[in-house]
């Protein structure tokens, strides 16, 4: 059963006054918006509503045969709270922790160590899922993906493959900017893109996220090697890796929302929008306008990522747009106007003004949203 077409059964109050069966598809769903009968958020709400109780029975339906249905997807509570931080120490214990002394082992002893921890955690992994403990899964898959470029730095030292001048030390790969990680990166990548496909956990794309952030770092101190250190080069090219984080993402979120499969709609985008902002947005503030045409521009593109996360339902956006709005106006009252008396008082009408365009967006938040999502790929609007 699908989202485009399923049988919609009205209540049957009695024995004798038997409901007939009528067919929808989305489409009659929308026309009846378009006649006026009902408004545009009222429909997609309704058809929504419709298919997640359609999607519910089918998946209880099924349950009877092949078991229990993916568990939905995590919240904010104690036990998901356990499950991560056990998950970031032990993810920390073989990448951002690792000691001088675990090192002494050697590139062998290490990397029998990576084969022997990826193996036991993609065989509990699979362990997990088949008991639908998603979020353990999960940390367990990633914990593999995390393990990747360790085992590749091994295998390279082994057969005399590390470029000259690189560490000796796998520990500065997440401490020193260095080109010659970027094979241990590329690796990285083919890896998780081939355990993604077959676990599909979201947050195996984590460490994919990371990865594309030090590759940032990487591809552009391989760029500059004959020119020396150059931060404005280092922070361009964070900005175009940004951008491009954020456009996978965009697609990947597509893919996720538009999918018919249960398992494929999981958010899949949540970590590749979360490093793209950062890489975009931090990149752009630390650009240095000499006119303040630029710096009206840079607040006017945060008031542009403000509208695209409402539009798109991703509230990184909002979150960096609105410290860009709020660094703007920092300046203003600190270079621009420092002297005026009147500011402080028009900032706080400003600040008010906000407060009240607030609660006049909670109120109309459906109708604003709906207004927004015109303006965007259907397969990005909120689900």
């Amino acid at each position: 059963m699908t989202q485009a077409d399923f049988q919609a059964t009205a209540p049957q109050p009695g024995p004798s006054d038997a409901a007939p069966h009528i067919a929808l598809s989305q489409q009659d769903v929308m026309d009846a918006a378009h006649a006026g009968v009902i408004t545009p958020a009222q429909a997609r709400a309704l058809w929504q509503r419709w298919a997640q109780g359609a999607q519910r029975v089918a998946g209880v339906a099924q349950a009877g045969m092949m078991g229990a249905p993916i568990a939905a997807g995590p919240r904010f509570g104690f036990v998901n709270v356990l499950y991560y931080f056990g998950g970031m120490v032990a993810i920390g214990a073989m990448s951002l922790f690792m000691t001088l002394g675990f090192q002494a082992m050697g590139p062998a002893g290490l990397l029998a160590i990576a084969l022997a921890y990826a193996f036991a955690c993609l065989k509990v992994a699979d362990h997990f899922k088949a008991k639908a403990l998603v979020v353990p899964a999960g940390i367990l898959a990633t914990l593999a993906v995390v393990l990747v470029p360790l085992a590749l730095w091994c295998v390279q030292n082994l057969l005399g493959l590390w470029p000259e001048g690189g560490s000796r030390s796998f520990a500065s790969y997440h401490t020193h900017i260095d080109w010659r990680w970027m094979t241990l990166e590329f690796g990285t990548l083919m890896a998780a893109a081939v355990m993604l496909w077959r676990y599909k956990l979201p947050f195996m794309v984590m460490p994919v996220a990371v990865t594309l952030w030090y590759m940032s770092m990487d591809v552009a101190r391989g760029l500059m090697q004959g020119a020396g250190w150059d931060y404005k080069f280092m922070r361009d090219v964070s900005l175009v890796f940004g951008l491009g984080t954020c456009a996978m993402a965009m697609w990947v979120d597509m893919r996720t929302r538009l999918s018919e499969s249960e398992e494929s709609r999981q958010d899949f985008a949540f970590w590749l929008y979360i490093f793209g902002a950062i890489m975009f947005w931090c990149a752009l503030s630390l650009r240095d306008s000499s006119n303040e045409l630029g710096k009206f521009l840079y607040a006017l593109l945060n008031i542009g990522l403000v509208l695209l996360g409402a539009a798109i339902g991703r509230r990184v956006f909002t979150v960096f747009g609105a410290l860009g709005v709020a660094g703007y106006l920092g300046y203003l009252s600190h270079r621009v106007f420092q002297n005026s008396l009147m500011f402080p008082f028009a900032l706080t009408l400003l600040g008010l003004g906000v407060v009240w365009l607030g609660v006049k967006w909670q109120r109309n938040e459906a109708a604003i949203n709906a207004s927004l999502s015109r303006w965007v790929p259907e397969g990005l609007r909120p689900r």
